[in-house]
């Protein structure tokens, strides 16, 4: 059986990188008696990956790994027993069955992410909100974008799913894992170029919402969430209760 968590990261943890963030968990896993299935060989490791990691210094309210199990655990024990181990800054969110197959892991699936990104270095204009609409009006976007040789430029607007204004911070949902990826932070260096701002002269807070696999067809964008591609696993003693879960696939 395959599992996907959800977790939030947030606080002074921001501030860990993904293999720490991974040591986290597999003690986390240790402590919280999950039966997580393990590789064969001399040197076994937890069977465990995760979906397009999130960088240095961002929060997020949707992070995922998928895992194996070696016997089943109801979701509502195992979102117990990992949060009683968490620590401030962590937080489990859901623990749900997945598919087996290996083509529908986190990691291979991930097709676009949203974030709320706010300003806390540096001035914008007063009607910084108003250029949004001409902003995305371009017919491209162009950036210099570093790659692991070189830098070149590249045309970030087929990328950009959605951008506009929320109050005093910008929601973006944008291209993310191993097909396309853009970074939230190249969006915003863009935006302040349109603007006639030095993007050095500025700093953004940067908090993913959440992740989406693309479910569409014939290139048609249909974007679901990670977590509503998995179901809750109910233990003995609320095994029927899905019957009852308007939420579930399985009692539709």
């Amino acid at each position: 059986m395959k599992a996907r968590i959800k977790f939030k990261k947030y606080g002074a943890l921001r501030f860990i990188g993904h293999l720490d963030v991974m040591r986290f968990f597999q003690k986390a896993m240790r402590r919280a008696g999950i039966p997580i299935a393990f590789t064969g060989g001399y040197s076994p490791h937890m069977i465990m990956s995760f979906a397009s990691p999130l960088g240095i210094g961002l929060s997020s309210d949707g992070e995922y790994f998928d895992i194996e199990l070696k016997e089943p655990i109801s979701s509502h024990d195992a979102v117990r027993q990992l949060n009683q181990v968490m620590v401030d800054g962590m937080e489990v969110v859901s623990f749900r069955q997945i598919a087996e197959e290996k083509k529908m892991t986190g990691m291979a699936i991930v097709a676009a992410a949203d974030y709320r990104t706010r300003l806390t270095k540096g001035t914008l204009p007063d009607d910084w909100w108003e250029k949004i609409a001409a902003f995305m009006e371009q017919p491209e976007i162009c950036i210099m974008k570093q790659t692991k040789r070189s830098e070149k430029e590249v045309d970030i607007k087929p990328l950009i799913y959605r951008l506009e204004a929320e109050g005093d911070s910008v929601y973006m949902q944008v291209a993310s894992g191993s097909v396309e990826n853009l970074k939230p932070g190249l969006v915003m260096e863009a935006f302040c170029g349109f603007l006639g701002i030095d993007p050095a002269e500025t700093d953004f807070a940067h908090h993913r919402l959440e992740m989406y696999a693309d479910m569409g067809t014939n290139g048609d964008r249909r974007l679901v969430t990670l977590e509503d591609m998995g179901t809750e696993i109910y233990g003995e003693e609320n095994k029927n209760d899905f019957t009852e879960n308007p939420h579930d696939e399985r009692g539709r």
